[in-house]
């Protein structure tokens, strides 16, 4: 009631705020953690330019949300959420700390197909690709950015797609900073695979995407999750792209067979990994010349154990 009736008051609704956190804090917040969301977006959207009600809020959104999480309680967030966060994006596009925060909230709340949608009608793309542009070195927000572009990517409603064409040399961009960083890879690969699903990919693109991919598999062949997201995304180029299938097998760090051969091995009792594996080696052999690699190397081995230990599949 005190937010409701001095809203247009910086000082209260900080002063508000702060109350609110330590509120949160107990279990019996629970039941008006919805409530407090609303209130804390509207004081949010209203009082824009200030940043530290922007910090102080967003800090307090995504300690919201992450109890919700822990405790399996399921939020249903508005349109007037997702238009405030965007909103603050946009204000303080400049502000390292704060978008940190804000993209770390947008991840969270995409997941959920309502949000996401709402997201992608508040136009946030381009801010997204904006932040990764002036932002690539920084992991966490790299991690977040290429999270909600997968959610609003994958998403079967109509994105525009000379909008999110515009993402692959950011993607790339991102993929290629942080090879090494596997959580970030992992990301960037699932951001890439949502963006060749949707056609966004031009003729000029596929080798070096291609390349990429390969990169980013031999540099983190032991995580699982980049491993599938990789192989997924390998597996819709090859599919557009017979570009996609000789540099496949021609790059010039070693052929895409023995990468693959490899990553088999290592997670041969990993039923996602390995299924993911045969959906890349199902496009593979679309190609007469990757075909006559393949037995060149002796695939029908590899096959063979693959239908042997997972007969039922």
């Amino acid at each position: 009631e005190f937010m409701q009736a001095f809203w247009d008051i910086e000082e209260a609704q900080a002063k508000a705020i702060q109350h609110l956190a330590s509120f949160v804090r107990d279990k019996s917040a629970l039941p008006h953690l919805l409530t407090f969301t609303e209130l804390i977006t509207f004081a949010m959207k209203t009082h824009v330019d200030s940043l530290k009600l922007q910090v102080d809020g967003c800090s307090l959104l995504l300690e919201i949300l992450s109890q919700a999480l822990e405790q399996d309680v399921v939020m249903a967030l508005g349109e007037n959420v997702t238009s405030s966060l965007s909103e603050t994006v946009r204000k303080h596009s400049e502000n390292e700390e704060l978008l940190s925060l804000v993209c770390t909230l947008l991840m969270m709340i995409s997941a959920s197909e309502v949000a996401a949608e709402n997201l992608r009608k508040s136009g946030v793309i381009p801010d997204l690709l904006s932040i990764l542009r002036n932002f690539c070195h920084n992991e966490k927000i790299c991690l977040s950015c290429c999270g909600v572009l997968w959610s609003l990517a994958a998403s079967e409603n109509n994105v525009d797609q000379a909008l999110l064409k515009s993402g692959v040399p950011v993607i790339s961009s991102v993929l290629q900073e942080h090879l090494r960083n596997g959580i970030v890879a992992e990301c960037a690969c699932s951001a890439l695979w949502a963006l060749s699903l949707q056609g966004c990919l031009t003729e000029n693109e596929y080798e070096p995407t291609t390349a990429l991919l390969l990169d980013a598999l031999r540099m983190n062949p032991e995580r699982p999750v980049l491993v599938k997201n990789a192989c997924l995304a390998l597996a819709s180029l090859l599919r557009q792209s017979e570009i996609s299938a000789l540099s496949f097998i021609m790059d010039s760090k070693g052929s895409g067979i023995n990468l693959i051969k490899g990553v088999y091995n290592l997670h041969f009792d990993d039923p996602e990994v390995v299924e993911n594996t045969g959906v890349l080696i199902n496009e593979m052999v679309q190609y007469d010349d990757v075909v006559l690699d393949m037995l060149s190397q002796k695939m029908e081995e590899l096959l063979s154990e693959i239908k042997s230990r997972f007969p039922s599949s």
